[in-house]
């Protein structure tokens, strides 16, 4: 079973650990931009150390730069990319 909110605190702790920002986990809303106007204010550079970070935390590899931009939108489409992953290693034998 995968737990969602666990994963989501999980991905803000991590965002603000990796990218020494300057704002708490908990001023991080699910939904809310990583990037663009209105958002948490990540760069390209960002987006790079963050993908590091998820493949070294929960094993998920972002390879494609499409896939990555429809991952790396927000806390739950990152959390909800590591729940599938989660997923489907748990299924392996």
């Amino acid at each position: 079973m995968v737990n969602i909110p666990a994963i989501k605190q999980g991905i803000r702790n991590l965002m603000v650990e990796n990218l020494m920002l300057q704002i708490s986990p908990e001023e991080i809303g699910d939904d809310q931009p990583l990037f663009g106007p209105g958002s948490v204010g990540l760069d390209s550079v960002d987006a790079l150390q963050l993908v590091v970070a998820l493949d070294k935390a929960y094993g998920l590899k972002i390879a494609d730069p499409e896939a990555a931009r429809q991952i790396l939108q927000n806390v739950n489409t990152i959390a909800d990319a590591v729940a599938k992953h989660q997923s489907s290693a748990a299924s392996q034998p």
